[in-house]
């Protein structure tokens, strides 16, 4: 089975977040989906297969199959446009979170993924611990996002994963703070799923550019997110809708021996 490595959120490789992409002519069990996405150790690796009106996509990481990504649809639109049907400049996805879209413009990817609503939450004693910084406000829609008071605190930030997979509120724990040179920054950390800290996260921008659209009056704003890896997000609120748009980059094509 042919399988690629892509670099999503990323001008050139060994940027961005790295994703696996399977295209498929029909579907495999889903244990055997799963170890493939143990065996890659990647945040996530993505499975798609071609049905009438686009392709259906899962999302599996090493922890388990989640119900959105956007580094891997990005990357998997990229695949699909650059070697599977490569007339298209527009992918229909249908997942778990109902029809995504990603649309190619002017070298970019811009995927349209539904916008988070998140409810305010107390501070606990848990958080800070796991942290190792207070936190200004928490939220929490599917993952908890915390504010912080300054980009350095986001960068610097070493937190203690074996406490984050333990609070009992959300999937991950996203972190971000008003930006210096970016409207605002990130990083992503999902240790609940065996993935210490997400490079570029998508879904988390689901949440976070409703969040800062609010804070900063802006419905159009650049965002970065701090891992070691970094990654840039040009971003949009439209209503209900959330555009995020990244470039991507091509590190490997293989095949996969499953027997």
């Amino acid at each position: 089975m042919r399988y690629y490595v892509v670099d999503a959120f990323a001008d050139k490789v060994f940027e961005g977040n790295p994703a696996g992409v399977c295209v498929m002519e029909e579907w495999l069990p889903e244990y055997t989906m799963q170890n493939i996405a143990i065996e890659n150790n990647l945040s996530e690796t993505a499975f798609a297969v071609k049905e009438e009106d686009g392709y259906r996509l899962r999302w599996f990481t090493p922890g388990g199959e989640i119900n959105l990504c956007g580094h891997a649809t990005l990357a998997t639109a990229y695949v699909i446009m650059n070697f599977v049907e490569t007339q298209l400049n527009t992918v229909l996805f249908n997942t778990m979170s109902g029809v995504l879209t990603v649309n190619k413009i002017n070298g970019l990817y811009e995927l349209d993924f539904p916008a988070a609503v998140s409810e305010e939450l107390p501070v606990t004693k848990e958080m800070v611990d796991a942290l190792g910084t207070t936190p200004l406000e928490v939220y929490l829609n599917r993952d908890l996002l915390l504010v912080l008071e300054s980009e350095e605190i986001v960068k610097n930030l070493s937190p203690d994963f074996s406490k984050l997979a333990q609070l009992p509120e959300g999937l991950g724990v996203i972190v971000t703070a008003k930006g210096n040179t970016y409207d605002f920054v990130s990083r992503a950390f999902f240790p609940k799923l065996k993935v210490n800290e997400d490079p570029v996260c998508g879904s988390a921008h689901c949440c976070l550019v409703p969040f800062w659209a609010e804070r900063l009056q802006k419905r159009e704003m650049v965002a970065r997110q701090l891992s070691s890896r970094g990654g840039t997000l040009y971003c949009k609120l439209e209503d209900t809708r959330v555009r995020m748009a990244g470039k991507a980059a091509l590190y490997s094509i293989a095949d996969i021996n499953i027997g």
